[in-house]
C-alpha cells in the first residue's frame, strides 16, 4: 500500500481551510442542487478543518454567487481588442488549398 508522507496530507488538508459554500435552506429530505429552487435563501458555510460553520446568510442563489465568487465581480480591462474577422482566409486544415 503506497501510503502518503504525513506532511502532504497536512498541507493539502490546510488548504481547504476558508473553503466557502451555500447550501440552500429548504424543507424535506435537506439541501438538494442550485438550479432547482435558484429563489430560495441560502446559509453560506465555511470550512474551518474540521466542520462546517455558518458564515454568512443570502436571500437568493444571485447574491450567494457573489459572495462566493467576489472576483466574478470585477470588469476585465477596458483594453481594447483587435477586432475578429471570422470570414478571413485561414490556414487550418479545413480550408481549400489556393
Amino acid at each position: 500500500m503506497n501510503d502518503e508522507p504525513l506532511e502532504e496530507w497536512a498541507e493539502r488538508r490546510e488548504a481547504k481551510i476558508g473553503r466557502l459554500r451555500a447550501v440552500p435552506i429548504v424543507t424535506g429530505d435537506g439541501p438538494r442542487g442550485a438550479h432547482l429552487n435558484p429563489d430560495a435563501p441560502r446559509a453560506i458555510e465555511r470550512w474551518n478543518g474540521y466542520s462546517w460553520e455558518p458564515y454568512a446568510f443570502a436571500a437568493s442563489l444571485a447574491e450567494a454567487k457573489r459572495i462566493l465568487y467576489p472576483e466574478a465581480q470585477t470588469s476585465p480591462s477596458t483594453t481594447p481588442s483587435p477586432a475578429r474577422q471570422p470570414l478571413a482566409p485561414g490556414t487550418g486544415r479545413h480550408r481549400k488549398p489556393r
